[in-house]
């Protein structure tokens, strides 16, 4: 297929696209506080980009890619800002309101540092390593079938319309369950023993594979069945050491991976990296002079904008780089960007060095949430224009345009819920029960067992530098079992259509459906949220 390279970033296009920002960075921060849940929007803005631009005619794929990538950024920061900013009320449900402007400028922070690094990191990721990415392969495929037409692509939205079709019966009229037990013993002993039915986690599982998959799942086994029923059904420890040290570990074994990424992969390749953003070609990405003045307008934002100390600042920024490795890593294998762990990691490092303030630690962990999440959707979006052949440079402008869009309205967002409603509506009994800030109250206090994380954090440095598969280790030990259990059908699948139907395989047929499932239940989730937002607004 010949692709147009010429008309990629266009007024029009960065228009629909800041448009489209608006629209669900708005929804997806009254779904991430009320359900804790965030789909990636990636499917939903890409046929929306279709539809939209061709109605206007006279397009092309790489245009209408560039254009969902300025849609989608905003979702991002609005779950940087809804994962950790109500963890200071729940810490203090009588505290003074932040204000707007402070929410903005943790908005802006986190959105221009991870636009500096992922100019640093896209090659190494997309091309060197070539993660998967499943969800930007999967948003590939929908624009180049959607594109192409003919059989694939009655295939590929034949498996749309079935999963969309399928979420609708589980989210909105409940004809379905959404999770169904496996064992009364397991649940009773603490361990999520479900099974979570998403058509979106099982194409996750087919298209990530066999080997990533297993080891995601053999976390799952030492963190839930080892840790969890083995050790509190022998009396090794009660169920809330197992949940710490099953934590503790998991977020070990990532953090040691996501220094081990830095140490092999991007350490070595400093030098490269910053000669080729400085050099006029298809593959540079970000202008070597915006990635040292972000990081350099970055220190005053939080130090003086947020009076968050000088170097804990210092740490926030080099934190935050980690952070966004962690976040290429665990996306591109693994289509889950948990940003809100992200946070925790760092800000559990950053408490080691120096001692923080409940208002300055939770500044610190939104603005990570807000870069790593921000990192994740980017790399997202880099998969699918490597794939479709689009200029990263042109994509990189349109998420900067997005995501300083939905910065503003992220944090207009949030300021008017808590002017509307008070400060005391964050918790699980409350108004918005935002269970990811839940988490980050909860361990901003410190790292709940010492002894499991350093030995996650060996094993997972260790591990990765030696070149084995680990981090997806860490997020099965971290992650509920249901969700892990739920991929790994994903990843059986995919090992026995390898082995034993390799006529299947070889047709590609299950890289057209994994990503029609993917979109279906992507698309309905994004809908159902913006109806949510629609009925909060109009108070219905």
């Amino acid at each position: 297929m010949e692709t147009k390279t010429k008309k990629q970033l266009t007024v029009r296009g960065l228009i629909i696209g800041s448009l489209g920002s608006i629209i669900l960075t708005a929804s997806s921060m009254y779904v991430a506080l009320k359900l804790g849940a965030l789909p990636w929007p990636i499917i939903f803005v890409a046929l929306v980009s279709m539809f939209s631009l061709k109605l206007l005619g006279n397009t092309n794929i790489n245009e209408i890619n560039v254009t969902h990538t300025a849609m989608s950024a905003g979702a991002m920061v609005a779950g940087g800002l809804a994962f950790t900013i109500p963890a200071f009320y729940m810490m203090n449900g009588k505290a003074d309101e932040i204000s707007f402007p402070v929410l903005l400028l943790i908005s802006i922070g986190g959105v221009l540092l991870s636009l500096a690094f992922t100019g640093l990191i896209h090659k190494n990721f997309i091309i060197e390593q070539n993660l998967p990415y499943p969800m930007g392969q999967a948003a590939a495929e929908t624009l180049v079938i959607g594109d192409e037409g003919g059989k694939k692509s009655r295939l590929l939205f034949g498996a749309f319309s079935a999963s969309a079709l399928f979420t609708v019966l589980r989210d909105w009229t409940k004809n379905i369950p959404a999770i169904v037990p496996l064992n009364s013993k397991l649940i009773n002993s603490g361990v999520a023993a479900y099974l979570w039915l998403s058509p979106m986690l099982i194409a996750v599982g087919y298209t990530v594979g066999p080997l990533y998959i297993g080891v995601w799942f053999l976390g799952s086994l030492i963190g839930d069945l080892g840790i969890v029923f083995g050790g509190v059904s022998t009396g090794a420890w009660d169920l809330t050491t197992a949940g710490a040290i099953k934590s503790s570990l998991g977020i070990g074994v990532m953090v040691g991976c996501g220094l081990g990424i830095i140490a092999k992969n991007l350490l070595p390749q400093i030098k490269k990296m910053f000669s080729s953003i400085s050099v006029k070609s298809d593959l540079s990405v970000a202008p070597i002079g915006f990635i040292i003045f972000a990081i350099i307008a970055s220190i005053p934002i939080l130090t003086f904008g947020l009076k968050i100390p000088f170097v804990a600042v210092l740490l926030t920024i080099a934190g935050l780089w980690l952070a966004c490795c962690m976040s290429a890593q665990a996306v591109g294998l693994s289509g889950i960007n948990p940003m809100e762990v992200f946070a925790v990691i760092i800000l559990l490092l950053i408490a080691l060095v120096i001692t923080l303030s409940p208002k300055e630690a939770i500044f610190i962990a939104a603005i990570i949430a807000v870069g790593s999440g921000l990192t994740g959707d980017i790399m997202n979006d880099f998969k699918a224009g490597h794939i479709v052949k689009s200029n990263p440079k042109s994509q990189w402008i349109a998420e900067a345009v997005g995501g300083i869009v939905g910065a503003f309205v992220a944090s207009g967002v949030f300021f008017i819920l808590i002017k509307a409603y008070g400060t005391d509506i964050f918790g699980p009994d409350k108004m918005f029960p935002a269970p990811q800030a839940g988490l980050v109250a909860a361990m901003a206090g410190g790292i709940p067992h010492m002894s499991a994380f350093l030995i996650g954090f060996s094993i997972g440095f260790l591990a990765y530098v030696t070149g084995l598969p680990v981090m997806t280790l860490g997020l099965g030990i971290y992650l509920p079992f249901y969700l892990s259990l739920t991929a790994a059908i994903g990843g059986a699948l995919r090992f026995i259509s390898i082995k034993f139907a390799p006529k299947f395989e070889e047709s590609g047929k299950g890289g057209i459906i994994a990503p029609g499932l993917l979109g279906g239940e992507a698309f309905v989730g994004v809908l159902i949220a913006l109806v949510q937002a629609i009925s909060a607004l109009s108070g219905k």
